[in-house]
């Protein structure tokens, strides 16, 4: 039983220390995802997805179903595990890393977040950096939040995509 409480606690400080770094594990329902890969933009076998915090793995899994590779960067271990157990395309890779601490791989061309309102301005800032280091346009889509100043290129109810010129910051 003492064993369990110890095991319920590591869980709950590994939880709770990711949320102090980055957002909150929250899971993604597969039909919501499929549905904005299919009205915002669909991804094909020439796409690299990376996904901020991807948690379980489910946007990864959607883009290999779609031929895109999908890189996942995640804070929490244990998620990591279960994303490497549930993901098991070769076109699907799972990293235990800090976003803001990575390079953004060159042939990378959509980047998803389910971020938070505190940092989705950081978060677009990062990945137009990275598409003026790379010189190519990059889609950014954000789940549940939008990037305040700037105009999205489409909407489908909560999910938001916006085309990252190099250069260039797009405001209303």
């Amino acid at each position: 039983m003492m064993t369990l409480v110890w095991i319920g606690f590591a869980l709950l400080l590994i939880f709770g220390l990711v949320v102090v770094r980055g957002a909150p594990y929250v899971p993604t329902r597969r039909k919501l995802i499929d549905n904005a890969f299919k009205k915002l933009y669909q991804l094909d076998k020439n796409d690299v997805l990376v996904d901020i915090g991807s948690g379980d793995g489910v946007v990864l899994r959607a883009a290999a179903r779609r031929g895109a590779r999908a890189i996942g960067y995640e804070l929490n271990p244990v998620l990591v595990i279960i994303s490497r157990m549930l993901s098991r395309s070769s076109l699907v890779s799972v990293r235990l890393a800090d976003f803001w601490m990575v390079t953004l791989p060159p042939e990378t061309t959509v980047i998803y977040t389910f971020g938070d309102s505190r940092d989705i301005k950081k978060m677009y800032k990062k990945v137009e950096q990275t598409a003026t280091r790379h010189n190519k346009i990059l889609y950014f889509i954000s789940f549940g939040f939008q990037v305040p100043g700037v105009k999205e290129q489409k909407k489908d109810k909560s999910f938001y995509l916006y085309k990252v010129a190099p250069g260039t910051l797009q405001h209303r």
